[in-house]
């Protein structure tokens, strides 16, 4: 994922607001990286330009080669659903449904077989230590469980690029340590690439790379790695 002079201007009130300024960042295959700024900065605005939720002022973001100004609203959507997996502080998960309906639900959207989504989503919650939670529905788990659902829904379909706004915001120390664990394995292991937005500095250590968000500017941060 490429974003290359990426703006972001909205006109509210008198004076427009400006939340981003000429932003470039890449992240390759493997690659963990933390976008790390307070709240309001506009970590979250830049997550949605990266994922096509939203379309910049200036700039241009690339997935996979492919740039999403060249794209329609359809191809755009269809390209997001592919190539993008999300994951939010607030889990989003559909409370009528169980654990795996939920993690389940990207395949369907995609039209793949019942026995297929079934499939890839019991692989996905036993890889996440879930599987005695699979039908059990959102209330009755854990913070910590919750979001790893929503992790595992996130990766369903084999994203390129994993955005996680605030992963960790409501979860403990204990299941914020098991979530970054998830991320870097998949990191290592799947050759996921993984952008955080986050104010918890404990998370932008544990990325391999950090960046700071202010005043609309994106900017290199050096900080020692602390692993997981």
């Amino acid at each position: 994922m490429e974003a290359s002079g990426l703006a972001k201007t909205y006109a509210e009130g008198v004076a427009p607001v400006v939340v981003l300024r000429d932003v470039n960042l890449t992240v390759g295959p493997g690659e963990m990286v933390a976008v790390v700024g307070a709240s309001g900065s506009g970590k979250s605005t830049l997550l949605h330009l990266l994922g096509g939720l939203d379309r910049p002022t200036a700039g241009a973001v690339t997935i996979g080669g492919r740039p999403m100004s060249a794209l329609n609203e359809e191809g755009r959507s269809r390209l997001r659903a592919r190539a993008v997996g999300f994951v939010f502080q607030f889990h989003h998960l559909l409370p009528e449904f169980t654990a795996l309906e939920n993690v389940m639900m990207p395949g369907w959207i995609a039209g793949r077989s019942t026995v297929a989504a079934r499939e890839r989503a019991e692989s996905l919650l036993a890889d996440l230590g879930l599987t005695a939670r699979a039908e059990h529905k959102p209330a009755e788990l854990s913070g910590g469980e919750q979001q790893r659902v929503a992790v595992a829904r996130a990766l369903h379909l084999r994203p390129w690029v994993l955005l996680a706004d605030e992963p960790t915001g409501n979860l403990d120390r204990s299941a914020t340590t098991t979530l970054l664990e998830i991320f870097e394995r998949y990191r290592a292991e799947e050759r996921q690439a993984i952008v955080i937005a986050t104010h918890n500095m404990e998370v932008a250590r544990a990325a391999g790379r950090a960046v700071t968000l202010e005043d609309g500017v994106l900017r290199p941060m050096n900080l020692v790695r602390t692993g997981i």
